[in-house]
């Protein structure tokens, strides 16, 4: 039955690809942009803006051009549906290969930030539930709409500040490791993974000093929607009837909450998987401010040069990325919550 459930999901989620896949193909030539002129500039001559046009391909007809993204037609080379994203029209390096570089700087970061994130709102928010209305209710209320409402680059720079310059605890936002500091051999891309891995302890010592501003602006702004979802749920599951009938059994506290916290976390996981997602895109003002060189960055240095092949593989990337991150929460929310069946 799981399997069936995995399998259905993963084939709805291949169609979904390749829907986005053509709707963002045609989508982002129809951008009032010209990319040849970007590369050769606006004063260029006839000769050489055709030659350009010719280099990028974009002097073929548009479904031609679909057809060599794709790799449906025979000799016009590799596409994705033989694995590659396409050539950066900047660097000319595989789009692939630039997104290998960029993702599990992204990735490290966020698993870090979401993890802390539920470790300090999931307690605040079962505390503040215990009492609707007391002064830790009145407090965790304040604080997430605070902490929700606040630009995350602006907090980045105050902890910068705050951290760095005035009191010298955290490194200089210059990355994830010292310029002096030999990186250890790529195996996984994480740092922190492959530091380990290669048996360098000093090295990932200075990779979580590094994360430490960007991990605590990011749990700053994540847990305060978190700590309200938590908190809200909370009160539903403390005065429904299951947790009456507990009470009324004789439970102890404690196994009463965390059935009331089992039946609160799984609304919960879904705005998890939601700001995950969204993340996935959003942190680049993050990485800007700690000079990351995330997926963010990427992003948006692709879309400021015009550069087609590695904006449509940005999008393609987190849209998989976000499926799956779907899928592997509504696999947990069954597991959290028994009356959800396959």
């Amino acid at each position: 039955m799981l399997t069936r459930y995995v399998f259905r999901r993963v084939a709805i989620g291949l169609i979904q690809l390749f829907g986005l896949v053509i709707a963002v193909f045609f989508l982002i030539r129809l951008l009032p942009a010209d990319p040849v002129s970007r590369f050769v500039g606006l004063n260029s001559s006839e000769e050489a803006y055709a030659q350009a046009e010719r280099n990028l391909g974009l002097d073929r007809p548009i479904m031609t051009q679909l057809g060599h993204y794709l790799g449906v037609l025979p000799g016009e080379g590799e596409g994705l549906l033989q694995g590659s994203l396409g050539t950066s029209w900047v660097t000319g390096t595989a789009v692939s290969t630039e997104i290998a570089q960029a993702l599990p700087v992204t990735l490290e970061l966020l698993t870090l930030a979401f993890f802390f994130a539920l470790v300090l709102s999931v307690p605040i928010g079962m505390l503040a539930a215990i009492r609707p209305g007391g002064a830790a209710d009145k407090g965790v209320f304040v604080y997430s709409l605070f902490a929700g409402s606040q630009p995350e680059f602006w907090w980045g720079l105050l902890f910068v500040y705050l951290f760095f310059f005035t009191w010298g605890v955290a490194p200089a936002p210059l990355g994830i490791l010292s310029p002096l500091t030999s990186a250890p051999p790529d195996v996984t891309g994480f740092v922190l993974i492959d530091s380990l891995l290669a048996g360098r302890p000093d090295v990932f010592l200075e990779a979580a000093h590094h994360y430490m501003l960007p991990v605590a602006t990011m749990v700053f702004i994540l847990s305060g929607p978190i700590i309200k979802m938590v908190r809200q749920n909370m009160v539903r599951a403390l005065g429904s009837d299951f947790v009456l009938y507990a009470r009324c059994a004789g439970l102890p506290k404690w196994r009463v909450a965390l059935y009331a916290l089992r039946a609160a976390m799984a609304p919960s996981m879904t705005l998890i998987g939601i700001l995950y997602g969204f993340m996935l895109g959003g942190a680049v003002l993050i990485e800007s401010v700690f000079s990351l060189g995330g997926l963010g960055q990427y992003a948006i240095r692709s879309i400021l040069a015009f550069d087609y092949p590695a904006i449509q593989g940005v999008i393609l990337v987190i849209t998989a990325i976000s499926l799956l991150v779907y899928l592997a929460l509504d696999l947990i929310h069954a597991v959290i919550d028994p009356r959800v069946t396959f």
